[in-house]
Parts: structure tokens; C-alpha cells; sequence
């Protein structure tokens, strides 16, 4: 079978895949087009191997942010998105990896295939410690004031989602390194390592820069525009940067710092 033969079927399978997703309204429609966008682009890099690594960011994202799911609702409020991902959500997350795959074709250099793949360490290290961090029995930490405040609170940690966070980035680190030989052991530790920083990276913008309102009905702090029917204060932060821009911010200084490991 060619080449070219191969790159169709597990295209087909990327929509399939896509379509998955929003019947079992992991995504929205917007979000399942730009799933298959940011497929196209890791398929045209790196074929089966590069898919298979975002399928498992996407796979286990998907059922971490299912489990459990009656006990997340109380973050709802607080979340400016929550249940199915939009197209901005799936580019926030899956945007820079599909970068760094259009660079590695025009270049092919390993450092591009370094940073796809942190990119990913880090948005599933992201992913698993807000989905399963949100479940500890203890409320987070927030980073600056040291005080315990609710989960779902941008800029906060707990034990659990620390915890989560080393097993999702580490993951990510481990299978690239059966997956590629331009990857060793010690690299796929590195790029572990390297996705957890990232996500911490989007923990303290979170708590620095991230925006955030009042709501003048009920007074609680969130992230979104609109709650209690009406719109909602502006309390801190930029307002360019929500929480979709954060997490696009921290993959890619995530994958920026990669590159200091591999020159190591």
C-alpha cells in the first residue's frame, strides 16, 4: 500500500474520529472542524505515530473530563467553558502542536519534533490536573495568596492535580519514546519534565495575568462575561488573556523550553 494510500485511510480515521467526538458531545461542531484541521496537520508531519500521540491527549482528556462529572458541576460557575470543546478550545490546546508539525515538514529538523511533542505533554498535563485535580476531596491552594479557595479557581493547586499532572505529561514523555528513535529514554524524561513546567507556567499566569469578573448579582469570581442572567464586572487581569489564551501561552513556552534541554 502507498504512501499516499495510507495517509487517506488514517485521514478518514481522523474524521471518524472527529465525528466520534461530537456525537458523544465531547466537542462541538466548530470544535469537531478543527479537530480534524489540527489531525490533517500532525498526519501530514508525523503520520500514525503523531496521531496516535494526540489521540491519547484527546482520548484521555476526553474521559478525564467525564469522570466524575456530577461533582465538577459546582466548577461551572467559575469556568468560562466547560462539557464539550469549540474550536477555540481544541486550538488552544492542539493549535501549537499542529505548528510545530507544519514546521517539522518544511524543516524536519528533531528539535521541531521535540517541541510537537512537549506541546502535547503539556496540554495533557494541563488537562489532567484541572479534570482530576477538580475531584480532591481537599480545596486547592491558590499560588499567591497561600489561602484555600474552590476548585475550579484560576491560579490554584492541589496535591491530587499535582499529582495528575506528572502522570499526564509523563505519559505523553514515555510513549514518544517507543514511538520515535529520535527519542531516547532520557528525552522523553526531559519532555516530561518540561510539560509539567508548562503547566505550572499556566498556573501562575492564571493567578498573575488571567482575567477575571465579578458578578454584581451573587458577587462570585469568575471567568466569564455573563452569569446570573446579566453581564458580569471586570475584577483583575488582561482581558485579552482568558483562560483558552493561557493555555495556548503555556504550551508554547512549554515547548520553548524544551529546546534548553536538548541542547543539554
Amino acid at each position: 500500500m502507498s504512501i499516499i494510500s495510507n495517509h487517506i485511510i488514517l485521514f478518514i480515521i481522523v474524521v471518524i474520529a472527529a465525528i466520534s467526538g461530537y456525537k458523544v458531545r465531547s466537542l462541538t461542531l466548530s470544535g469537531t472542524f478543527a479537530t480534524i484541521i489540527v489531525g490533517l496537520a500532525i498526519l501530514l508531519a508525523f503520520g500514525a505515530k503523531g496521531l496516535f500521540l494526540i489521540g491519547t491527549f484527546f482520548v484521555t482528556s476526553s474521559f478525564w473530563s467525564k469522570y466524575r462529572a456530577d461533582k465538577k458541576k459546582s466548577m461551572e460557575d467559575k469556568i468560562k467553558k466547560s462539557g464539550a470543546r469549540d474550536a477555540v478550545q481544541v486550538f488552544a490546546n492542539g493549535g501549537a502542536s499542529a505548528l510545530f508539525s507544519m514546521l517539522y515538514l518544511l524543516f524536519q529538523e528533531n528539535f521541531l519534533l521535540y517541541m510537537f511533542i512537549t506541546s502535547l505533554a503539556t496540554a495533557n498535563s494541563d488537562t489532567w490536573a484541572s479534570e482530576i485535580g477538580s475531584i480532591s476531596k481537599r480545596k486547592p491552594i491558590h499560588v499567591l495568596s497561600l489561602n484555600r479557595v474552590d476548585a475550579g479557581t484560576s491560579g490554584a493547586m492541589s496535591l491530587l492535580g499535582t499529582f495528575s499532572a506528572l502522570c499526564g505529561a509523563f505519559l505523553i514523555g514515555i510513549i514518544s519514546d517507543y514511538l520515535w528513535n529520535e527519542v531516547t529514554f532520557q528525552v522523553g524524561l526531559a519532555i516530561g519534565m518540561v510539560g509539567f513546567i508548562g503547566n505550572l507556567f499556566d498556573t501562575i499566569l492564571g493567578a498573575t495575568v488571567q482575567v477575571t469578573y465579578t458578578c454584581p448579582n451573587c458577587g462570585l469570581i469568575t471567568e466569564k462575561t455573563n452569569h446570573c442572567g446579566q453581564s458580569t464586572i471586570y475584577k483583575s487581569g488582561y482581558r485579552f488573556l482568558n483562560n483558552d489564551t493561557v493555555n495556548f501561552l503555556s504550551i508554547v513556552l512549554g515547548s520553548l523550553l524544551i529546546l534548553l534541554f536538548s541542547t543539554i
